[in-house]
This record gives structure tokens, C-alpha cells and sequence, in this order.
């Protein structure tokens, strides 16, 4: 029996985006009724919309040429797929506040707590709540995140991903600029903006799933990420 949760944002217009990144623009390009050659339609029902968004929009993952100017060939289409198709676990830090970082010896006694282990290849995922907490509202920008300790702490772990709630890995003008730095050096990556993280806490391992669209020479992707778990059937590796 398989249980898959959602973890991505709806896309939509006037969706929040991060600072000064494209807006979300979300049109109707043809409806039903100009197909059927409905003349003065009482209503128009959307065939086709036509959207305008970046790359960084709602749910997403950063390409490693998104981290810093010398990786500018690392684009999102040339990553390997097993980046974004991996085991994962989720890490329990609601009691973050505003701002607060997370350190590495506390992702430590968070897998303690959860009897869990980061591994190899893993995508890591950080439940912090800001986003039932705080989506649209005048903190939505103001979230916890990683430290610079912490981001290379996870890089030795030779993890393929972390991801949290937040619209940014680290926090805004602290270790945000930095953690990007550090996801290119060592060749892992992040997914911002994640919802229903509340839902894996306590649930152990699963597969974690959060393919990219392929861009050429795209520097990341909104993806449809998603936690599936095989009820019964222990992951190995």
C-alpha cells in the first residue's frame, strides 16, 4: 500500500515570490468557446493559460550554476535525475523561531529524537512550521534556516538535497548567501518553499521524489515534489 504526500505550493497569480524575482502572471490564451466558434460567450471557460514565472517559482530546486558564477555550466538540465529521486527524511525543528538558525549539532540530537539517519544520497528536509505559520503574512520573509556550519556539515554527508518551507536555505543577510555558495562547492542542492512537512514527522523513511522541468541551461525548476511511503515494505539501501 503506498501513501504519497504532497509537498508543493499551488502556482498561481500574486503567489509570494522571493524579493525581486518575476512575479507569477496567469492569463487565459484560449478558451472552449473560441474553439467552438461561440460568439459573445455568456462565459469563458480556460483551454489554455498562458504563464509568466521564473524558474524560482513557488515550489522549486536550485541548479548548481544558480550557486555561483564558476559553476555557470552546471545547469538544471545536465544534473543527474537520481539527484532529484532519492531516500529521504524529515527533521523535526518547529521550534524554530523567526530568523533562528539551525546548527549542526542540533540536526544531530534532532536525528536522535527521530531515530533516524542522514545517508548518502539523501534529501534532508527541514519541518520548521513557518509555513502554516507564516505564508502571506508580513513574516513570510523572515524564516528560519541553515547556518554556513550546517550547510557544510550536511555537504559532508555527501547528501544529494536538503529542502525547507522557507524561501530561502539560509536566512536573508546571515548564512543564506553563503549556504548557496557552499551547495555549489561541494555539488548538492536545496528545495525552497516545501508545505506539509508536518505530515512526515514521526513516519521515518521515504522516497522522496522532486523532478525539475528540463531547461536548457536552466538555473532551477518549480518541481511537483512529493514524499511516498511503502507501507509495510522497508526501504534497504
Amino acid at each position: 500500500m503506498i501513501e504519497i504526500i504532497d509537498l508543493s505550493q499551488e502556482i498561481y497569480e500574486g503567489m509570494p515570490v522571493y524579493k525581486d524575482l518575476p512575479q507569477v502572471k496567469m492569463t487565459i490564451h484560449k478558451t472552449h468557446e473560441e474553439w467552438d466558434g461561440i460568439k459573445n460567450p455568456e462565459t469563458k471557460t480556460p483551454a489554455v493559460y498562458r504563464l509568466e514565472l521564473g524558474e524560482h517559482t513557488g515550489t522549486h530546486v536550485d541548479a548548481i550554476n544558480h550557486m555561483a558564477i564558476q559553476h555557470k555550466e552546471k545547469s538544471i538540465d545536465k544534473m543527474p535525475l537520481s539527484m532529484f529521486y532519492t531516500e529521504g527524511i524529515c527533521l523535526d525543528f518547529s521550534h524554530k523561531g523567526l530568523k533562528e538558525l539551525i546548527e549542526p549539532n542540533e540536526i544531530e540530537i534532532a536525528c536522535k529524537k527521530a531515530n533516524l539517519e542522514i545517508k548518502k544520497g539523501d534529501t534532508v528536509l527541514f519541518y520548521t512550521d513557518h509555513y502554516r505559520k507564516n505564508f502571506k503574512s508580513k513574516d513570510w520573509g523572515n524564516g528560519p534556516g541553515i547556518s554556513i556550519e550546517s550547510a557544510r556539515w550536511l555537504g559532508e554527508k555527501k547528501i544529494s538535497a536538503f529542502g525547507v518551507e522557507t524561501m530561502s536555505p539560509g536566512v536573508p543577510k546571515v548564512s543564506n548567501k553563503k549556504v548557496h555558495h557552499i551547495c555549489g562547492e561541494m555539488n548538492f542542492t536545496h528545495y525552497e518553499n516545501m508545505i506539509n512537512l508536518y505530515k512526515l514527522i514521526g513516519k521515518g523513511r521515504f522516497r522522496f521524489i522532486g523532478f525539475p522541468l528540463k531547461i536548457k541551461g536552466g538555473t532551477g525548476s518549480p518541481v511537483r515534489a512529493v514524499a511516498i511511503f511503502e507501507k509495510n515494505i522497508k526501504i534497504d539501501r
